[in-house]
C-alpha cells in the first residue's frame, strides 16, 4: 500500500510548542497529496448499514442532525449540508495509511479517520472537541475559523444531539487547500465552512476520561484486595461528642485507603482501556479456523487489520500485549514480530518465517488472530 507521503513538520518543535497547547496551520503539509477517497466513494460508504454516518445542515438558522445509513435521495437538499462518516480508515486501506502521517505520536492515542464532504457553505457549526485532531484538506477548499478556549461551562445552543456554541469569538482564519493541515488541540473552538464542494480528512485522537481510568484502576485493585480486610482503629481515644466523625477517624481511613492503593500490582488496566475498540469486531468461528489453517500451512503475509487497536508495554517478566481491549503476557522473544507489525502493519517473507519459527511469536500471532487484530494471506 503506497504511503501518503512525508509530513512537512518539525516533529520535536510541534510536540514542544503546539501539541495540546495551541493550533497550528501546516501549509502544503503533504506535497502533491493524492486524495485517497472521492466524494462519490464517501457517499456510497454512507449507504452501508454497518457504517456510522451523519448529515448536518442548517436551515433558517436551525441546526439539524440525521443519522445514516442514507439513501441517494438524502443527498438532494436545498440548504448547505455536510456528510460525516466515522472510521473510514476501517474500510478503505488508503485512508488508513493517513494515520502514518502522525506516527510520531503513540499509536494507542489514535482513534480513527473521519471523512466529511460538504456542499458550498456546508458546515457543522461552531463547536469544540475534547480530543486532538489533524484536519487534512482533501478535495476543494474549506475556510476554518478558530476561536476561544472552551470547557464544560461554555454556553451551548439548545440541542439534544449537537454541541453548537452559543457564542463564537473568531480569533484566526485559515483557508485550507488540498494537502494543507490544521492541527486543533482539545477545547479550541473551531468552525469550518466549505468554499464550494470539499472533503476533509480528520485524524482524531482518543484520550481516556480520568473517571474511566480511576474506575479501571479501582476494578483491578478490588480484584486483588482481601474482602475480609476491614477498617481498624486500635489505640482509640474516648469520644467526647456523640455522633461525631473526628478528624483522627478520617486520617485513619485515608491512611488505610492509601495502604490499599499501595498494594496494587499489575498495569494491564490502562492498556486494556485505551485499546478497547469503539466498534465491535464480529468474529466467525469458521473464518478463524480457516485463517489458522492458512497460518499453519502456507501463509505468505500477515497484515494488521485497519480496525486493530494494538499496543504493548515492557514488564519485568516479559512483554504485555494489548489487543482490542484484552491483554496477555509473552516472552521477550516476541519483540521483533510485534514491533514489525506495529511499525509496518505486516509480516512477510523472512519476518514471518522468523515469527513462525519462534514458539512464543507463533502464540502471539494466534492470539492476535483470535482477537481480530490480524488477517492472513
Amino acid at each position: 500500500m503506497p504511503s501518503p507521503g512525508e509530513l512537512n513538520l518539525d516533529r520535536e518543535k510541534f510536540l514542544a510548542r503546539y501539541w495540546q497547547r495551541q493550533p497550528l496551520l501546516i501549509p502544503n503539509a503533504i506535497e502533491n497529496f493524492s486524495v485517497p477517497l472521492s466524494k462519490h466513494q464517501l457517499a456510497g460508504l454512507a449507504l452501508e448499514e454497518e457504517v456510522e454516518s451523519r448529515i448536518i445542515e442548517c436551515r433558517d438558522n436551525t441546526w439539524t442532525l440525521q443519522h445514516g445509513p442514507f439513501q441517494n435521495k438524502d443527498y438532494q437538499r436545498d440548504t448547505p449540508w455536510t456528510l460525516l462518516v466515522q472510521a473510514v480508515d476501517h474500510y478503505i486501506p488508503e485512508v488508513a495509511q493517513l494515520r502514518k502521517l502522525v506516527d510520531f505520536i503513540p499509536q494507542w492515542r489514535v482513534d480513527d479517520v473521519m471523512v466529511s464532504y460538504a456542499v458550498d457553505a456546508g458546515s457543522v457549526g461552531p463547536h469544540y472537541d475534547n480530543y486532538d485532531v489533524f484536519l487534512l484538506q482533501g478535495e476543494g477548499e474549506r475556510l476554518w475559523k478558530l476561536g476561544q478556549f472552551c470547557d464544560r461551562d461554555t454556553p451551548l445552543q439548545p440541542h439534544d444531539d449537537l454541541r453548537i456554541l452559543s457564542l463564537f469569538e473568531c480569533e484566526q482564519e485559515y483557508l485550507l487547500s488540498t494537502g494543507d493541515i490544521l492541527y486543533v488541540p482539545p477545547g479550541v473552538a473551531h468552525w469550518g465552512i466549505a468554499q464550494g464542494e470539499c472533503t476533509t480528512f480528520s485524524i482524531g485522537f482518543r484520550a481516556p476520561r480520568v473517571n474511566d481510568m480511576v474506575s479501571r484502576f479501582a476494578d483491578q485493585l478490588l480484584e486483588q484486595l482481601d474482602p475480609d480486610q476491614f477498617y481498624h482503629d486500635a489505640m482509640q481515644t474516648p469520644a467526647s461528642r456523640a455522633g461525631e466523625i473526628r478528624p483522627r477517624d478520617l486520617e485513619r481511613a485515608m491512611a488505610q485507603l492509601q495502604g490499599a492503593l499501595d498494594q496494587a500490582s499489575g498495569n494491564h488496566w490502562f492498556g486494556e482501556l485505551v485499546t478497547e475498540p469503539r466498534y465491535e469486531n464480529l468474529s466467525d468461528d469458521d473464518d478463524l479456523a480457516e485463517a489458522r489453517e492458512i497460518l499453519a500451512t502456507g501463509a505468505t503475509v500477515v497484515s494488521l487489520s485497519p480496525r486493530a487497536k494494538l499496543a504493548w508495554q515492557q514488564e519485568s517478566d516479559g512483554i504485555l500485549v494489548f489487543a482490542n481491549g484484552s491483554s496477555m503476557l509473552f516472552p521477550v522473544s516476541v519483540m521483533p514480530a510485534l514491533v514489525c507489525l506495529c511499525e509496518h502493519w505486516r509480516l512477510a517473507a523472512q519476518d514471518l518465517a522468523a515469527a513462525q519459527g519462534d514458539p512464543a511469536s507463533a502464540d502471539l500471532l494466534d492470539y492476535l488472530l483470535e482477537g481480530g487484530c490480524i488477517y492472513v494471506e
